[in-house]
Order: structure tokens, then sequence, then C-alpha cells
């Protein structure tokens, strides 16, 4: 019987190390192959060469915390530190007394696209402006100075003081005004107006991206799980584990009312005072997934439930000739629900990149490297047919559309790239 049970744990131990040695052989044969994929080192090239500018692209002179956040280990690796952190420093100079943090900054000479403009004596040659519909731009700070701090071990900029208040402490600020200023006391998670996954446009007719009287509030992944990473990231910063405790309190809480695991998605919204949606609409079918990305970003997820998420994405490619995974959410909204954007257009299954790529960089950071590299292919393929990068593609006609030289997109290819490049080199 003792001989017999030997045989058994013997057997089993070997077949585990054959799977040991089989996955290791195709890790080095996937190495090799990213290792020899010149498309990866074109795209770094040129994404460095437009990283030497801040603004979003062309077709927007302003400087935008939420696209910045996204390209900032590319600016960092063109551009001198200090121009860089001079940069992150002027949201802080343009931050409310309630800990608010601005959306984008332009020159005060060039502010001429209709906002409602903010000025601050701390910064007098700028203007800036708050689209008050989303609630990322405070998480998007954070996460910019962490990723900073990272790339140049300078932590000296956490204690810069601006008007009597260090950067920590106002990193702090901006975390405390969501917790007050967008947050639900009946489901402790952060609100934000309605808008199409991670979009910053509701669905009434008019200045979309402004709350008004007619702005439905609810709550959605993408703006939790932006906060989530924020959390962990400023305990880190701060050495303050009631962060964490945060963190933990709100990864409950994402699962508990926004997570489906029947259906292995998101709910779009979680609506506080109504939708407004038809009562008809199936809303619940929709697949959000820029929000979902940053939910396995921000570590909600296990490999079961990521592999779920990413053959969902994949499957809502293949509805269309020219998706990817970055179109944003599938099936679009139909133009009488969603009247300020039109089916296939822009937020509303246009096909983002800028997404996209950050999904990518889930899947490495979790394991899928094979997954992430096929699913990167088709965007570097894309970027490279076009000659540039551009905001958003069409999924119906594959033509570029919104702004040309749009750095979010070249951000994020930059970053998934060199996660890919490192994780190759690791299995050398």
């Amino acid at each position: 019987m003792y001989i017999h049970t030997m045989r058994k744990k013997v057997f089993f131990f070997a077949l585990i190390m054959l799977a040991v040695l089989s996955s290791g052989a195709q890790n080095k044969q996937l190495a090799n192959k990213i290792l020899a994929d010149h498309r990866l080192d074109t795209i770094q090239a040129r994404a460095l060469r437009l990283l030497t500018g801040f603004t979003a692209g062309t077709s927007y002179g302003e400087v935008w915390i939420r696209d910045f956040n996204t390209f900032i280990n590319g600016s960092l690796a063109v551009h001198d530190k200090e121009k860089v952190k001079e940069m992150l420093l002027l949201f802080f100079s343009m931050q409310g007394k309630d800990g608010n943090i601005v959306d984008g900054m332009i020159s005060k000479q060039k502010a001429q696209a209709g906002y409602d403009y903010i000025y601050s004596d701390l910064a007098p040659e700028w203007a800036a402006h708050k689209n008050t519909v989303e609630t990322d731009q405070e998480s998007s700070l954070v996460q910019a100075v962490y990723k900073y701090i990272k790339h140049t071990n300078d932590t000296s900029i956490l204690h810069i003081v601006i008007d009597h208040q260090t950067v920590l402490q106002r990193l702090d600020a901006a975390l405390q005004y969501v917790h007050k200023a967008r947050w639900s006391a009946k489901y402790n998670l952060v609100t934000g107006a309605t808008t199409i996954d991670w979009g910053d446009v509701q669905p009434e007719k008019g200045w979309g991206v402004v709350i008004n009287d007619h702005t439905k509030w609810s709550i959605d992944i993408y703006d939790n799980a932006m906060y989530a990473i924020a959390l962990k990231e400023y305990a880190e910063l701060s050495k303050n584990r009631s962060y964490l405790t945060q963190y933990n309190q709100l990864k409950t809480n994402v699962r508990k009312y926004l997570w489906q695991s029947g259906a292995g998605k998101y709910l779009p919204h979680l609506y506080l005072n109504g939708s407004p949606f038809s009562p008809d609409f199936k809303e619940d079918e929709i697949i959000y997934t820029g929000g979902s990305a940053c939910a396995i970003l921000a570590g909600f997820h296990s490999p079961k439930e990521i592999a779920g998420i990413n053959e969902q994405m994949l499957m809502a490619a293949t509805k269309e000739k020219y998706a990817t995974i970055g179109i944003t959410v599938y099936p679009p909204y139909p133009e009488k629900e969603f009247p300020n954007m039109k089916p296939y257009v822009y937020q509303n299954a246009g096909d983002w990149t800028w997404f996209g790529g950050r999904m990518v960089q889930a899947l490495i950071e979790h394991g899928f490297a094979k997954e992430a590299y096929d699913e990167l292919s088709p965007m570097l393929d894309r970027a490279l047919s076009h000659h540039g990068f551009y905001e958003w593609y069409d999924v119906q006609t594959g033509e570029p559309k919104g702004s040309g030289d749009f750095r979010g997109e070249a951000g994020v290819l930059y970053d998934a790239i060199t996660i890919l490049k490192n994780w190759a080199k690791q299995q050398k």
C-alpha cells in the first residue's frame, strides 16, 4: 500500500515537472519572438518622438491630467525630470480649495474653447477647466505623481510646498475631495455623472461634459477602479496603511454591487437618482471594456476572472471588422438612448488603443503574456499603417478618427511594449 501511494505521488510529481518544463520552453519561444519583433522598437521610437510635447494631441491645446497620467513614463524618457515635475506641479497650483483637481490647462492667451475657465494667482499664465461629469482627475494626478517617483526615485516632489501645503498633503486633499463630494454613503463607492464607461459626455443633448439639471448620478467601475489604484499608491507614498484599508473596503463593495459573477462582467451603472435611459433598454448587456481593464490593474480579479473578461473583449471585437479589444463598449448605445453620441462614434463603440493598451498591460502583469502579445499585435499594425497615433478608430471602416498625434495612444503603447519586453528578457 505504501509503495503504491509513493508511486502515485512520483507519477503526479513527474506530470507537474513536465508541465513546468513545457511552459518554460513555450515562454522562451514566445520571448524570442517578442524580442525579435521590430514593430515594437519602431512604435516605441515613434512614441518617444511624439512625447516631447505635453498636450493631448493636435486637436487639443490643453495638457489634460487623465492623458498625462498615461504618457508620463514616455515623457520622462525624453525630458529632464525637472521639466516633467514642473508640469505636474502646475496641477497643484490650480487645485481647488476643496481639494478638487482640474481636467486640463492651457496658456491663458489660448483659452477660447468655451469652458468655464478657472484661474489661479499661483499660475497666472494659465487657464484651467474641469469636466464635472468625470470623477477621475484626482485619481489620475495621484497615479501620475506615483509614476514620476517610481521612474525617477525623486521623492522630494512630495515635500514641495505650494501655498502652505506640501504636495503629499495636496494629494491627500484630492483623495478626500472624492470621498466627500463624489461618494455614495449607501454603497460606499465613488459616484459620477452617467457617461459611457470611462467617457466624459453624458447622454442628454447640450454641453455634455458639465453637470446640469438633467444629470443622472451613478456608480461605475472605471471611477472606482481608478480611485482604488490611487488609494494603493498613496498608501505607499505616504506610508499610511489606513489607505490600504480604504482600498480593501472599496474592492469589497465593487465586488458586491458592480461585479456580476454569473455573467463575468461589470454592471454598467448603479443608479442613484434614476436612469436616463428607457425602461425597456437592456443596458446591463453592454460590456464596458476600459473600466474592466482598469479593474484588473486595480487588483480586483483572479486569473480565472481575467481570462473570462478578456474572452468577452475578444468576442466583442469579432463582431466588427476592424475592432480590437480597445472597442469602448459593445454593443453601442442606440442614438435614441444616447443622443449626445451616435453609435460607433467616439466613446460609443469607437476603438481606443488608449484603453486597449491598458488591457494589454493588465494581461502581462497577471501572467497572460501570450494573450497580451497577440492582442497588442493589431494595434501595432494599425499604428504603423496609419503612420501615427490617433485618438480613436472607426470599427466599421478602420479609419482613424479624432485627434492626430494623440499622446494617450503613444503613451500606453510605449508602456505596454516596455512591460512586454521586460517580461521577455526575464525568460532568457
